[in-house]
């Protein structure tokens, strides 16, 4: 019996090696990634590479390419690899003896090899009770040894059906959600992967069916069709539903079917429940189930928390707002007023408006009435950078959204949330900061958590660019008019002498910034072409900023970039950014990746929450957990040999695994999606070419408001006016605002 490891997408002019293992000095479970000596004819080699289930006394015929490792020297890394069970006595025991299965060891292995030989395997397999007349073995050891071995034997089995389709890893996945039946699973529908395993695609599901002899037509195909679109869509696009007859035609487009056939998919999904249909303004609307119920319990809890909290009596609250100005030695204006007496009276508030317009100070004002009043206060936001942010501008400790709820992982993997409602949270008041960026799924389990009686305040900047999840969750509540909203509009003095905040709120209103000052916090360098404006982002960032802002130009600087694409996106200016600020040198360490080289030095971010990563905190020596979407920092050491590099997030230094750098990008420019959230102190925008549906005014308003010091636009004014006057929208599918209005 051989099995295979990414056959499909293995590379050109590999080289090959046929050997016995004859020692693992490394292994991970959860990917098969090993590190091994290999008996090669008389040399003894090191092979690396994701191998599962490789034991000691197996037969192997690896395929590779030879590499160096600076610190134990010459390594064969494996990218595919072919094994044999051992079918003679001698590799047999040595194979049972390396204790690749759980409850056998040398000694057990010499007994059981000196009772069946070779059959040893077969007895192990198909007859574990003959296992019980062997000295020392038990008949639950038996058993116990027995489901090892074809738990084992199912994996390999699952490695060789699946090795044309996917990588390990995900094989992996699919072995641990239907265990030895996975292959059957697969073979009866190979759409239940797509719709069932995390990270595969209905393209590849599709193109194994093919091969697999499934039909175009094939009902299951055109109904998991139907739930991809949907799932696609929310993705992508950030729709909670579609109408049917979009949804139709995009089923259409994709499966190459009849109208009639993806009609009466949609139907019988509809039958089973796992599709909703809701008629929303005279257009029937579908929805996959989960999305739908995310968006009926939003609109129901809200309208609960609403109506449940009990107000504070208006004398009180002017008690409460006079003493407060006293306290603080500030006025407020009759807005922020507003915004503190709407928080005091209903369950429910929204404060929302542009930069230097007040929210903070509203905060601050609510945390102080609130804590006088003997209310427990959390603070939270979608993000780490910006509970971070919001830690800082109050005082007051800040968590995730993903924090506060207390998230975890649960047997098949999945993140599942502590706090929901079987364990709410203790707070009375809740209030939630950067709410742009909360989409459906997760404002959703945030209500769950919040018991009845608590406050809800929902703070954000309703003109940014909307959550990358489906949804537009702060818009929606907006616009539905159901809640007390206060949107802050007059620009404080000390910020009407900031260009930064004057420019921002004039692209917001439609107007073109003021580009021709020279003297002031916003800044336009005129260029004509992409390369040219490339040029002068890395000469700002590499000379000109340094020379000038000394440390602040060095490391305060962040490049804002209106797309990944192109000679000024992100992808391009990184790898010019890397090779001006963190050139490759012999004292550097590197580590390739894909097609990404990460090099000690290098300007990193995180782009997935990670809740499982520990970190040290430099200061103290302190430790906690958890690497959040958008965190910063920097590489401070390369280990290629115990695959792992060190990377300091500010002040928490991280012990980083290879095997997790999927999740890691460089950070010399990052597109205004990932800015979202952050602050930083100089921004550098590119006017460069780009799609239409990215230059828009929505997207230059984020892009400018991250900034906290200086803003530098680089590129054409054409592209800046077009930005301005591009008030175009991307239109979401969504019904929570005419949900929010029932009664």
């Amino acid at each position: 019996m051989s099995e295979w490891q990414d056959v499909s997408d293995a590379p050109q002019g590999l080289e090959r090696l046929e050997g016995s293992v004859e020692h693992v000095i490394y292994y991970n479970k959860d990917n098969g990634y090993t590190i091994c000596d290999m008996a090669v004819g008389d040399e003894i080699i090191t092979a690396v590479g994701a191998m599962p289930m490789t034991g000691e006394g197996d037969r192997l015929t690896v395929y590779g390419r030879w590499t160096h490792n600076a610190k134990y020297g010459r390594q064969f890394s494996v990218t595919q690899y072919e094994r044999v069970m051992p079918a003679d006595v001698a590799s047999i025991l040595k194979y049972l003896s390396s204790r690749v299965i759980k409850g056998v060891g040398p000694k057990t292995a010499q007994r059981i090899v000196d009772e069946f030989g070779e059959d040893t395997f077969d007895v192990i397999e198909n007859h574990p009770e003959w296992l019980a007349n062997v000295k020392g073995i038990s008949m639950k050891l038996a058993n116990s040894i027995s489901e090892n071995f074809k738990e084992q034997a199912g994996v390999r089995s699952a490695m060789m059906f699946f090795r044309d389709y996917f990588g390990v890893t995900t094989t992996l996945k699919i072995y641990k959600k239907w265990g030895t039946r996975c292959v059957d699973v697969a073979k009866q529908n190979p759409y239940r992967l797509c719709n069932e395993i995390e990270g595969i695609g209905f393209e590849r599901a599709d193109s194994m069916a093919e091969k697999l002899g499934f039909l175009n037509n094939n009902f299951d195909r055109i109904m998991s069709g139907i739930n991809y679109v949907l799932m696609k869509n929310e993705t992508l696009n950030g729709h909670v539903c579609l109408p049917r007859k979009k949804l139709c035609e995009s089923a259409l487009a994709l499966l190459e079917v009849d109208a009639e056939s993806a009609d009466r998919a949609v139907a019988e999904l509809l039958r089973e429940g796992k599709l909703i249909s809701r008629v929303c303004e005279d257009d029937e609307m579908i929805y996959r189930f989960e999305t739908y119920e995310n968006e009926q319990y939003i609109a129901d809890k809200l309208r609960q928390i609403d109506r449940m909290s009990a107000a504070v009596d208006v004398a009180d609250i002017m008690s409460f707002i006079g003493n407060e100005e006293i306290k603080s030695g500030i006025t407020y204006a009759q807005l922020q007023k507003k915004a503190i007496e709407d928080a005091l009276r209903y369950g429910v508030m929204v404060l929302t408006g542009g930069p230097g317009t007040g929210k903070t100070t509203v905060v601050r004002a609510l945390i102080r009435i609130f804590d006088s009043m003997g209310f427990d206060i959390a603070l939270a936001a979608p993000t780490g950078r910006a509970a971070k942010r919001m830690s800082e501008a109050t005082s007051m400790e800040a968590k995730t959204i993903h924090r506060l709820l207390e998230m975890t992982y649960d047997a098949s993997g999945s993140f599942v949330f502590c706090r929901n409602e079987n364990c709410l949270l203790d707070e009375q008041i809740i209030i939630v900061d950067e709410a742009s960026m909360i989409d459906n799924a997760l404002m959703a389990s945030l209500l769950r958590a919040i018991k009845p009686g608590a406050r809800l305040i929902i703070i954000g900047d309703s003109d940014q660019l909307p959550s990358v999840g489906a949804g537009n969750v702060l818009r929606d509540i907006i616009d539905s008019g159901r809640f007390a909203t206060v949107r802050l509009t007059e620009i404080f003095r000390q910020a009407q002498k900031s260009l930064i905040i004057t420019n921002a709120h004039a692209v917001n209103g439609g107007q073109m910034p003021v580009l021709s000052v020279k003297d002031n916090d916003f800044f336009f360098l005129p260029r004509r072409t992409d390369r040219e404006i490339a040029a002068t982002v890395c000469e700002l960032c590499h000379t000109r900023l340094p020379r000038t802002y000394g440390e602040m130009g060095r490391s305060g600087t962040q490049v804002i970039a209106p797309s990944r694409k192109g000679e000024a996106g992100t992808e391009s200016l990184n790898i010019l950014l890397q090779g001006r600020l963190n050139p490759a040198a012999t004292n550097k360490k590197e580590h390739r990746f894909r097609d990404k080289v990460f090099r000690e030095g290098d300007k990193v971010m995180q782009i997935r929450n990670n809740y499982d990563i520990v970190w040290t905190r430099v200061l103290d020596d302190k430790t906690g957990n958890g690497i959040f979407n958008g965190d910063i920092g920097i590489i401070e050491e390369i280990d290629n040999a115990d695959e792992r590099m060190l990377i300091l997030f500010d002040d928490r230094s991280v012990s980083y695994e290879f095997s997790l750098l999927e999740d890691l990008e460089h950070a010399y420019a990052i597109t205004v999606h990932k800015s979202q959230g952050s602050e930083y102190p100089i921004v550098i925008i590119p006017m460069c070419s780009a799609a239409s549906m990215l230059l828009t005014r929505n997207l230059l308003y984020t892009a400018i408001t991250r900034a906290q010091s200086m803003v530098i636009l680089v590129g054409r004014e054409d592209i800046v006016a077009e930005m301005v006057y591009n008030n175009r929208q991307s239109m979401r599918y969504t019904g929570l605002c005419e949900l929010l209005g029932e009664k």
